[in-house]
């Protein structure tokens, strides 16, 4: 029933679908993607409206679970710089917090970079309060992905503090799902980021950590999401230096479908080992709300895993 849908909104819409390939694949706002038989299928919003969308996204199935998703707001008051609008991200995120109410969250991820950095501890910490007051206002489950900036100025130790949540890297359940949470924050020789004692380029999981995950993973009996900052399916700047290593872990549990990250600010999706990585889109990059970006992540027994968008950030839907 799925793929006559689709199907049939490709032959009324006279789109055609695109071959999928392990390669990145960038989707443009606006548009809906269905991955079929291996095939990746964009279909236009304008074309399906909204009581198609609702149709083709099974709005009448079961749901699992709905999680609200930002990255990379870098919320600071101060002047813009390049294609970064500090301040704006505290509205920006106002108008994300009020499309998450519309349908309740189960939780909330932020996926790193909440804060850009400031000159002092105090001056930093003061940011920090000023977008988690709004950030905290729109789920009671929330969870904190840390990010480069975070601990720019911070320690862990301050920052964890500053919005309640007890560790850096962690696991739960919900919803018959296993999240786990990664800390890519640590230097080569393992030294954890802090007060700018590291190179953004240096990113690394250390020993403990992997060994803390492999266990993680070998103890669960559910399906797994992965939620990071740095990229784990990149080689460049953006990337994890040990990645590699991190991947081997995930593809050998063969419980892992999906990891979201951020910090590249850009839409991506690469599929590696069976596995999907997908990087979303900073809230930070651009002036207005219009260039913004946010998402739902939408899990159900009847559909694929399914990523709704919003502004910039491009919609998926994942098998």
């Amino acid at each position: 029933m799925y793929a006559e849908c689709v199907r049939s909104v490709m032959k009324n819409s006279n789109l055609k679908s695109i071959p999928m390939s392990t390669d990145s694949t960038q989707i443009q706002i606006g548009r809906r993607a269905f991955l079929q038989n291996g095939t990746l299928f964009l279909v236009t919003a304008s074309t399906v409206g909204a009581a198609g969308t609702a149709k083709l996204y099974g709005a009448d199935e079961k749901k699992l679970l709905r999680v609200g998703l930002v990255t990379d707001m870098h919320y600071a008051d101060k002047s813009p710089r390049g294609s970064r609008h500090y301040r704006e991200s505290l509205d920006k995120l106002s108008e994300a917090g009020a499309e998450f109410q519309k349908q309740p969250l189960d939780f909330l991820v932020e996926l790193g970079d909440i804060i850009d950095a400031a000159d002092s501890v105090e001056t930093e910490l003061s940011y920090l309060k000023t977008i988690n007051k709004e950030f905290s206002q729109i789920a009671k489950d929330r969870h904190y992905v840390l990010g480069n900036h975070c601990v720019d100025t911070l320690t862990k130790e301050e920052f964890l503090g500053s919005v309640e949540q007890e560790k850096s890297y962690y696991s739960f359940d919900k919803g018959g799902y296993h999240f786990i949470v990664l800390d890519s924050c640590f230097r080569s020789d393992g030294t954890p980021y802090q007060r700018k004692n590291f190179k953004w380029t240096d990113p690394n999981v250390p020993k403990e950590e992997l060994e803390w995950l492999a266990a993680d993973l070998k103890q669960t009996r559910n399906r797994v999401i992965v939620f990071a900052h740095q990229r784990l399916d990149v080689s460049d700047n953006h990337g994890v230096k040990n990645a590699p290593e991190v991947r081997q872990l995930l593809e050998e549990s063969g419980k892992v479908d999906l990891v979201f990250q951020g910090h590249s600010h850009k839409n991506d999706h690469k599929e590696i080992g069976g596995i999907h990585y997908c990087t979303l889109v900073a809230m930070v990059e651009g002036s207005g709300e219009e260039n913004s970006g946010y998402s739902v992540l939408e899990l159900s027994r009847e559909s694929p895993i399914q990523i709704h968008g919003f502004r910039k950030q491009a919609d998926y839907a994942l098998k």
